[in-house]
């Protein structure tokens, strides 16, 4: 158990790390400090072959260097930290403010402040190893590497408007948002057999395990709860799913029940298992939120769809990188995360989504904002194709044929003119006879019935 708390820690530890913008400058500056330490006392032969390389003024001319590389860096910094609080605000307002958490955790922007500290840091540091009296020995291949880094942080700094440019382009936004999503869902979805799995019904006995804090559930990771609810001969479902919010001691995070009936044995060893299984945070991430990187997706769609920004082929543009996520997700295993021990029986399972909850945050928001632009139901009817062409599950082809019948309802109401609807019906319609290949299911879409939002 303590292994695992150390993991489960360690895994939020470095969740936080990533999208935290003092940690590489921190690093950097104190590896910057040691290296001009190290090099301060570091002496070069005139008839060395490094001695054309070394600095070759005097004590006086060392220090007014080190000076003015100094103050030169805290200027740029300024630059660097004016801009970036730009690009923030620009991403915000104009494609989601949940996108805000992508551009701290973005790594070239970290390499690019931590370049400029550590060259602040080490100029300034500087000053202390060299002495303004005459005829004072000069540190001069630690002034030397001072000025290298001038020139490397001139090179970063082109860098970074290159960089600051490019990242704020839509395509690059909605990429790198795609990329994240399918890492999460290869990481915790398997690839085969491309079904809904569904976990244990708990029973009206079962005991209710409330959440010690309020928060985004995080992460879930059902390996800590079975081997103590199998010690217990027990069943844990964890209700939330990930992405979902709870309120300390109100509804419950999971509920637990013996196999043999009634409440487990061991009530507060399976509420600590559960504590250190489920990571609850202030914010959603997507370490296991396949769901986030859909609704970050959908959110840039619906601010250019807005009446503000009318920008309908910008909603296009996402739909068009949607239906590559979700045909991604057509052949993986959705749903509740089930887990077995090794007799078999099933212990644990935690509550995922749907291939179905998936197409429906892909399509229903931007359906209802977009439906009266003819081409972001052609986008909307092109993406669920592709969805049709990567399930074979029948309730999946079921769900695909449902928002296909919903995109056209609306195109029916909203679409003014006849000739504009015409190219939308023949798609559906094409659409509806592929899907009609597998009959609907008799029941409901399995997580569907219990109304989550995302």
């Amino acid at each position: 158990m303590r292994r695992v708390r150390r993991g489960a820690r360690a895994a939020a530890a470095g969740e936080y790390l990533r999208g935290a913008l003092w940690v590489l400058p921190g690093t950097a500056a104190a590896l910057a400090l040691l290296a001009g330490s190290l090099l301060s006392e570091v002496r070069i032969p005139p008839e060395s072959v490094w001695y054309p390389l070394a600095f070759p003024g005097t004590a006086d001319d060392a220090r007014q260097v080190l000076i003015t590389i100094a103050s030169t860096i805290v200027t740029v910094i300024a630059l660097v930290l004016g801009l970036t609080i730009v690009t923030l605000q620009l991403a915000s307002t104009q494609f989601s403010p949940r996108l805000l958490r992508n551009f701290l955790r973005d790594r070239p922007n970290q390499v690019v402040l931590a370049t400029f500290v550590a060259t602040f840091a080490y100029s300034t540091a500087g000053l202390y190893t060299v002495r303004a009296t005459a005829g004072a020995d000069v540190p001069r291949l630690a002034v030397s590497g001072s000025i290298a880094l001038a020139f490397l942080s001139l090179g970063m700094l082109v860098f970074f408007i290159h960089h600051i440019v490019h990242s704020i382009k839509i395509d690059t936004i909605v990429n790198s948002v795609v990329e994240a999503a399918v890492r999460t869902a290869r990481d915790y979805t398997p690839k085969s057999p491309g079904v809904d799995r569904t976990g244990p019904v708990p029973p009206p006995e079962a005991l209710a395990l409330p959440a010690r804090r309020s928060g985004y559930v995080q992460t879930v990771l059902p390996g800590p709860l079975l081997r103590t609810a199998a010690g217990q001969d027990a069943v844990v479902v964890v209700v939330p799913r990930v992405g979902d919010h709870v309120v300390a001691g109100t509804a419950p995070l999971a509920l637990a029940w013996s196999r043999r009936g009634g409440p487990p044995g061991n009530a507060p060893a399976l509420a600590r298992a559960l504590h250190h299984a489920v990571q609850i945070g202030p914010e959603r991430t997507l370490q296991q939120d396949v769901m986030f990187g859909i609704r970050q997706l959908v959110d840039i769609a619906l601010r250019a769809l807005s009446p503000a920004v009318n920008d309908p082929y910008t909603g296009v543009q996402v739909l068009d990188r949607l239906s590559a996520l979700l045909a991604m997700l057509g052949g993986r295993t959705l749903g509740d995360d089930v887990r077995a021990d090794r007799t078999g029986v099933v212990r644990v399972a935690a509550a995922g989504p749907a291939f179905a909850d998936c197409l429906d945050l892909a399509c229903g928001q931007i359906r209802r904002y977009g439906a009266a632009e003819p081409a972001v139901c052609l986008a909307l009817l092109r993406l669920l194709a592709t969805a049709a062409a990567s399930v074979t599950d029948t309730r999946r082809r079921a769900a695909v044929a449902d928002q296909a019948r919903l995109v056209l309802a609306d195109a029916e109401s909203r679409i003014a003119r006849p000739a504009d609807r015409a190219a939308v019906r023949e798609l559906g319609a094409r659409l509806l006879t592929t899907t009609a290949a597998a009959p609907p299911p008799a029941g409901p879409h399995p997580g569907r019935e219990d109304g989550r939002r995302a």
